[in-house]
């Protein structure tokens, strides 16, 4: 997991695609951590166009809840 820390005003969504690239995914054992989680799971406010775009470029499958439930 990672945090990205910003002032109060500052919505969600932006915050994004910072927050993903301070993700490091442990392995099991000797290695380095990888740079790329399997999937990411959010509510629907991170649905945009913007992000899913950014999530497919990386190759990053995603879990996006509608109306409440996942999909």
């Amino acid at each position: 997991m990672s945090i990205v820390v910003t002032p109060g005003q500052h919505g969600d969504s932006p915050q994004f695609e910072p927050v993903l690239e301070k993700v490091r995914v442990p392995r099991i054992g000797p290695g380095r951590p990888r740079f790329r989680p399997d999937r990411v799971r959010a509510d629907k406010a991170y649905a945009s166009r913007k992000n899913r775009a950014y999530l497919h470029r990386r190759r990053i499958r995603c879990t996006i809840a509608a109306n409440n439930e996942w999909l």
